[in-house]
């Protein structure tokens, strides 16, 4: 092992050892269910923000993004990180605050509580909503471990299969001491993490690619490549126009927002909701500069890599390209070391922000929701706090055998597990908070109608090519919509309490 490689690995073990220490702290605040997953509403403006942003962008920010950028271009990546970039400004702006209120004053603790106790449906409706969950975050979080396990693969030399069990460990530690608060205070150092991350191989990579003019003349080389409206085609070597229609489905990334848990668990945790502009800006900002500075290291690799001084990558390997970038970093001096040492940490940050988020959601549906919820089984504080740590640990296992296969790309299985959940509570969550007419007949039917046009589009609609070539969750989304409100107003309109709660919360907003 040499000297840089053991700099590199005395870096991860202490930000590792940090983070269970993190974890076992908080573990002494959660003294009933409710503070393990939600952390008993406490969370200030910045922890929210960051937190948020940082168990949404998992290691998709990292080795998804600027692996995509790498090998086609700006226009996938470039179109999706603003479809993004809105979705998450908008989120912030009109759900944030209204869902923190309704699911206050409803006294939900989970995004199945919140649909269950918003419609008065505490069988069918929370049962679905918790079995989707489990559904789309076990491949999710498989993702996060296949992540891990391809970094240390590549770093160390250990064999893949290990290195993800190891870091699945490590995850599963601190998350299963600390709970919620424990996730949302790391999530905040691991945001601090990957921005050093992202900074250290831009200004090493411009560096090492000549200067930022080698980048941009590199990248304007390539057909198709330095253009929003054409993706460059690595079979033809040329490139292909990109359709209006395209466009908008790959912005449709950020209709995801809208119902993806581990994001709205942060509005619903938050201690003022008074504050939420404060955190809207914080996240609003760090997502377009992140997003932005991940895009352009692909371009800065493209270059690096046509300039002789790294490997081309194709396929999933594209996703190693900041990997490349912090190895070759590494060996120059030991202080570049350590920074090579902190990018891997970050990718690492960005990996384990999402995983521990969506292990505690995956948890609660199974513990609170199926178990407590749907099967109506009485447990004490300290069985509950029990029986969650332990369904949060055979979740994991699971996500550790889903990701087995080494060669499964990082970005395209979080695309998949985006799609479900926008697709499926996306439509139910905006029609829930602003639609009094709306009722649990039309909620239970547009999320099952979003769950299966998701598998439906993405297996075999989009198989046909064409115009049905596109992100499934435009069209999943767009009939799920559909479905809430025709069901909705084909069925008797909801009690008069719901109303009544719904206008309440109403009122609350405009104070």
């Amino acid at each position: 092992m040499t000297n840089s490689t053991i700099i590199i690995l005395i870096t991860i073990v202490a930000y590792l050892a940090i983070m269970v220490i993190i974890g076992v702290v908080f573990s002494k605040k959660n003294s009933n269910v409710g503070d393990f997953y939600l952390g008993g509403r406490k969370l200030g403006p910045i922890v929210t923000a960051m937190s948020a942003e940082a168990s949404d962008m998992s290691s998709w920010l990292l080795m998804g993004l600027p692996g995509v950028a790498y090998l086609t271009g700006g226009a996938e990546a470039g179109w999706t990180a603003l479809g993004l970039a809105v979705g998450t400004y908008v989120n912030w702006l009109i759900v944030a605050k209204r869902l923190r209120i309704y699911t206050h004053r409803c006294n939900a603790i989970t995004l199945p509580d919140f649909f269950a106790n918003r419609y008065r449906d505490k069988k069918a409706l929370m049962g679905i909503t918790a079995l989707i969950i489990l559904i789309f975050f076990i491949p999710y979080t498989a993702s996060g471990f296949s992540a891990c396990g391809k970094l240390f693969s590549e770093l160390f030399g250990w064999e893949y299969h290990t290195a993800m069990i190891v870091s699945a460990i490590i995850i599963i530690a601190y998350t299963c001491t600390g709970g919620f608060l424990a996730a949302s205070f790391t999530d905040l150092i691991q945001s601090i993490i990957m921005t050093i991350a992202l900074i250290s191989i831009v200004i090493f990579g411009v560096f090492t690619a000549g200067g930022l003019g080698n980048v941009i003349d590199n990248a304007k080389e390539i057909p198709g490549y330095f253009s929003l409206m054409h993706i460059h085609d690595l079979g033809t070597g040329g490139s292909n126009k990109y359709s209006l229609l395209t466009i908008a489905s790959l912005m449709a990334w950020g209709l995801g927002y809208f119902g993806m848990p581990h994001v709205l668990l942060r509005f619903m945790a938050i201690e003022d909701k008074n504050k939420i502009k404060t955190s809207r800006r914080i996240a609003s900002v760090w997502v377009v500069i992140s997003m932005a500075v991940a895009i352009f290291i692909g371009f800065i690799g493209n270059a690096i890599t046509k300039a002789g001084s790294l490997e081309v990558l194709d396929g999933s390997n594209s996703e190693k390209i900041i990997i490349k970038i912090a190895q070759f970093m590494s060996e120059k001096n030991a202080l570049l070391a350590i920074i090579a040492g902190l990018v891997f940490a970050g990718i690492l940050a960005c990996t384990m922000s999402t995983s521990d988020s969506q292990l505690l959601a995956a948890s609660s549906s199974m513990s609170e929701n199926i178990i407590k919820g749907v099967f109506g089984i009485k447990l004490t504080e300290k069985q509950s706090m029990l029986i969650a740590r332990v369904v949060l640990m055979v979740i994991a296992i699971l996500g550790v055998v889903l990701a087995w296969n080494s060669d499964s790309s990082v970005f395209r299985i979080v695309s998949f597990a985006w799609a479900g959940f926008g697709a499926t509570f996306g439509p139910v969550m905006l029609t829930s908070l602003f639609w009094k007419r709306s009722n649990k007949y039309g909620a239970i039917s547009g999320m099952i109608v979003g769950a299966v046009m998701v598998f439906l589009w993405k297996f075999v609609i989009s198989k046909l090519g064409g115009v049905f070539a596109i992100y499934e969750l435009l069209p999943a989304f767009i009939a799920a919509l559909a479905v809430i409100i025709i069901v909705s107003l084909c069925t008797p309109a909801p009690e008069k309490e719901i109303v009544e709660e719904f206008e309440s919360v109403s009122a609350e907003m405009k104070n």
